[in-house]
């Protein structure tokens, strides 16, 4: 799933009963925020106008602020779309009902390819929750952006949590463990985001499961 997609997520439950022009408007705002995500992400938030937005949106200045009060609004917004994206994407897979090495594999996995579909907003969200040079337009964007990624950290533990007292997982602390993962698959991925050619993202799941998930697996070799 890319972010192209997410952007229609808060509204697709009732996308149905839409009036035409609530549709095409819709459409518009999608339009803004992808233009606005190319821009930040090619620029920084600093060095993006909202005139430089409207002109890669194709649309007015003045149709820009009828969606969005001012830049560090809608850079908000690509940023919380962002979020939802990574969130629902992963719970979903956390949340499965089968083994937990198969669920932090497959975990893995998906967020690999979360990565490769979405780098340019992944770009912008580590910026802001770690891992990369933070912006911090507002304190309060800057601690909803945590909330979620804590509540990610706290689901993957829950996993780790539960496969230490199915014996799959040696017994470390269920919270370290899934700061660990993250940290050793970030340093991959922010590696493979440097340089594709050199580090494909094809081998990351796999080289972290052997670096480090083997090591914690209690299952049989």
């Amino acid at each position: 799933m890319d972010l192209t997609h997410t952007l229609h997520l808060g509204d697709k439950m009732k996308k149905d009963k839409l009036s035409r022009k609530e549709r095409e408007q819709l459409q518009r705002r999608t339009e803004i925020l992808q233009a606005a995500l190319e821009l930040f992400s090619q620029k920084g938030y600093h060095n993006v106008s909202m005139q430089e937005i409207a002109a890669r949106a194709e649309f007015a200045v003045g149709t820009i602020y009828k969606f969005f009060k001012s830049k560090e609004e809608l850079y908000r917004e690509v940023l919380m779309q962002t979020a939802i994206l990574i969130c629902s994407t992963l719970s979903e897979v956390l949340e499965e009902k089968v083994n937990e090495y198969i669920t932090i594999k497959k975990y893995l996995e998906t967020k690999c390819k979360l990565f490769m579909e979405n780098i340019s907003a992944i770009q912008l969200y580590f910026a802001e929750v770690g891992g990369g040079v933070r912006i911090n337009v507002k304190r309060a964007l800057d601690t909803e952006l945590r909330s979620f990624y804590d509540q990610m950290i706290r689901k993957l533990a829950t996993v780790f949590d539960k496969g230490i007292q199915k014996k799959i997982f040696q017994a470390f602390d269920p919270y370290y463990l899934a700061l660990a993962l993250e940290s050793i698959s970030n340093a991959f991925l922010f590696e493979w985001m440097e340089n594709p050619d050199k580090f494909p993202i094809s081998t990351i799941a796999d080289l972290t499961e052997k670096i480090f998930l083997e090591r914690i697996s209690l299952l049989p070799k």
